[in-house]
């Protein structure tokens, strides 16, 4: 009897995500709705955000951005808002995800800084720069997502998508047009 062909291992999915302040692009919602994991790097902007955000496990991880204060969240919302982190490690299959907004340190040797403070990671998740950023040039990773809402995207909002398995980790870009017709909804 022949032996079965081994079956490929499969990968835990997790939208990347950051810089919302208090809109999330609807095609973006909808890529984190076909993930197992969704990660904001900060700048929610309320937790009606967060809310919208629906993987297939039901986990959201965030962390709190330069805007994300008291003074720029809705009073509903700031019971939330102190229970963000600044910044957070996560195990994944093959390696730990660490994510942070990025406002601690200036841009100038930002990836730099953050491998240095986070050598254990396999990939460093950050935000605030609303800048699409794929660098996997050096280990660990350095991904920012750019913005997912409509403030500063640089190009159109966007995300990454990082598929992780125990012996190799891929990323995907998606990066949408601006235009009249696109699902955004501001929240409130």
């Amino acid at each position: 009897m022949p032996t079965p062909a081994p079956q490929p291992e499969p990968a835990l999915r997790v939208a990347l995500l950051a810089d919302t302040h208090g809109s999330l692009d609807g095609r973006i919602e909808q890529l984190v709705g076909d993930c197992d994991l969704a990660v904001h790097a900060g700048d929610i902007g309320n937790a009606a955000v967060l809310a919208r955000l629906q993987p297939r496990q039901g986990r959201v991880l965030a962390v709190y951005g330069n805007n994300d204060s008291p003074r720029q969240w809705p009073s509903a919302d700031r019971e939330l808002l102190q229970h963000l982190p600044e910044w957070r490690a996560y195990p994944l299959p093959g390696g730990t995800l660490v994510v942070i907004h990025g406002h601690q340190t200036p841009a100038r040797d930002r990836h730099g800084w953050l491998r240095r403070r986070f050598p254990e990671a396999r990939v460093l998740v950050y935000g605030h720069s609303h800048r699409l950023v794929v660098d996997t040039d050096v280990s660990p990773w350095v991904l920012n997502p750019g913005a997912a809402g409509r403030t500063r995207t640089h190009g159109g909002p966007s995300c990454l998508i990082l598929e992780a398995r125990t012996s190799t980790w891929t990323v995907e870009v998606h990066r949408f047009t601006h235009h009249s017709h696109a699902p955004r909804a501001r929240i409130a």
